[in-house]
Order: C-alpha cells, then sequence, then structure tokens
C-alpha cells in the first residue's frame, strides 16, 4: 500500500505500534533488533496497513535518550522491516530530526511527532526534504488548562499547519491526532472523543491512539493488563466519530473491531 493512493474515509487504517524501549507503559519494548522485525512482520499479517517504530518512550515522566541511542534502536529495525515488508509503509515515532533523517535513510516514508513540528525546528524541514508523510500530534503536557479542549487541539493542529507549511510540508501530507492521555484528564479525554468528528473542520485526516491508555480503564481500576476490551470500546468509538486511523497494539482484535465499525459506520455514510 502507497500512502499517496489512499482514499481517506474509505475505511480505518491500522497503525500497528512497535516499541523497541526498555520501559514502554504498556510493557511491549523490544531492544533486540531480530525480535522487533519479527513482530513488525507479525503486525503486518495481523492486518496493520501501517507499523510505527519508535525508540523512546513517552509515557508520563519519561527519560530522555540521545538522538544517537534512539537511532541505535530504530534504525537497524526500520531497515529490516523495509527490506521484508516492501509493501508497508514505516513510521518512525520521534521527535528529533537526527532520528527522522536516519529513520528515512533506513526506509520509513512516515513521521509520527508528538510534539507536532512544534519542537526541533529541523524536523519540518527534514520531512518536506524526503517528500515525508507526517503525523502531527497537540501536546498538551505543560501547556496552561484549557476551558474548551476542542478549541484547544484545534489551536494546536492550526500551529503544526503552519509550522509544517513554512518548513516545506504541504498539508495534504500531514495527519493530525488529538493526542489522548498527553495532558488531558479523564473527563477531557472523553469530551475529546464525544466531540471527535469537530475536529475535523480542517478536512485533514485523523488519527486516534487511546490503546492501553489510561482511559481505557483506569476510571475503573483497570491496569493496563485489563485494558483491552476498554481499548476496543473507545477505538469503535472513534471510528463512529469520525477517526480515519487508529493507533493501537492488539492489531488482529482492534483490525477487527475498526472492520465492523466501517462495515456499520461507513456504508451508512455511503
Amino acid at each position: 500500500m502507497k500512502l499517496d493512493d489512499v482514499a481517506w474515509g474509505s475505511r480505518t487504517l491500522i497503525v500497528g505500534i512497535l516499541n523497541v524501549t526498555p520501559d514502554s507503559f504498556a510493557g511491549d519494548g523490544l531492544l533486540d533488533a531480530d525480535a522487533a522485525v519479527a513482530r513488525g512482520e507479525q503486525l503486518a499479517r495481523e492486518g496493520a496497513d501501517i507499523i510505527d517504530v519508535g525508540g523512546q518512550s513517552t509515557r508520563p515522566g519519561f527519560e530522555a535518550v540521545s538522538a544517537d541511542e534512539e537511532c541505535r534502536r530504530v534504525v537497524p529495525v526500520l531497515a529490516g522491516l523495509a527490506s521484508r515488508l516492501p509493501g508497508v509503509p514505516l513510521s518512525v515515532d520521534t521527535t528529533k530530526a537526527a532520528v527522522a533523517a536516519a529513520a528515512f535513510d533506513a526506509g520509513a516514508t512516515m513521521l509520527n511527532d508528538i510534539n507536532g513540528l512544534r519542537g526541533d525546528p529541523r524536523l519540518a524541514c527534514a520531512a518536506a526534504g524526503r517528500d515525508a508523510w507526517v503525523i502531527a500530534m497537540h501536546n498538551q503536557r505543560g501547556r496552561p488548562a484549557a476551558s474548551d479542549p476542542v478549541e484547544t487541539v484545534l489551536a494546536g493542529f492550526h500551529a503544526s499547519l503552519e509550522t509544517g507549511a513554512r518548513g516545506g510540508v504541504q498539508s495534504e501530507r500531514i495527519l493530525l491526532d488529538p493526542g489522548f492521555g498527553f495532558g488531558w484528564g479523564l473527563s477531557e479525554n472523553a469530551e475529546l472523543l464525544r466531540r471527535l468528528s469537530e475536529l475535523r473542520v480542517l478536512g485533514r485526516p485523523l488519527l486516534v491512539g487511546m490503546s492501553r491508555k489510561r482511559m481505557t480503564g483506569q476510571q475503573f481500576g483497570w491496569d493496563v493488563d485489563a485494558r483491552f476490551e476498554g481499548s476496543a470500546a473507545v477505538t469503535a468509538i472513534a471510528i463512529a466519530n469520525g477517526a480515519d486511523l487508529v493507533r493501537v497494539h492488539d492489531v488482529a482484535a482492534m483490525s477487527r473491531v475498526a472492520r465492523m465499525s466501517d462495515d456499520i459506520v461507513r456504508s451508512a455514510r455511503r
């Protein structure tokens, strides 16, 4: 599949999470490159349309690693997947331009930036120089409290699109992510999910990433290992409310959730 050929809105795309870190909040990190490549191949077999490889945990209170260490983790995995899965788009989950450049050299064609191009000032240029697709997330961590989460996210999206344009990234190659769990409380996450369709006003595809996060069960006392059903519920609701992509850990099951949701929601829209 080529991202340039995707008919956005025709079905929900599945973004499979591949963490190559020792401290993933979900406990799914793999530091051995061969094991990570094998896991990536499994995600593709299970239905992942895109594989998102990250070498830096972004859990609350995470410890930053150097660009060199991040490259050491992700580059061999991306190179291995590029050779074994030539038809599967690969994304690098990073906030650093140096890591993004190395990832593009290794075969990635997409950048997933939790800072929405508003962190490293070189990142937009790095993506534009490779004609890469960009997932720009709104990150509310460290920002003032918001009276209206939707309006705050929309303002962040506007800033990301403007920053991308200044760096040469075409808006048509930017996907937008509201940043569930990044600086939002449970009630704010729920409001964003309920009002997700309002974020479509900018005309760009929306990615939702809530897999195993706190809002998928914390309110009921479910720890991260018991949030499977909660993740399925929010995935279905996100699709019903306008998500174009869902970023998930449990690819096989969530691809079935998406297929069922699409059959109900998208057929009705057509």
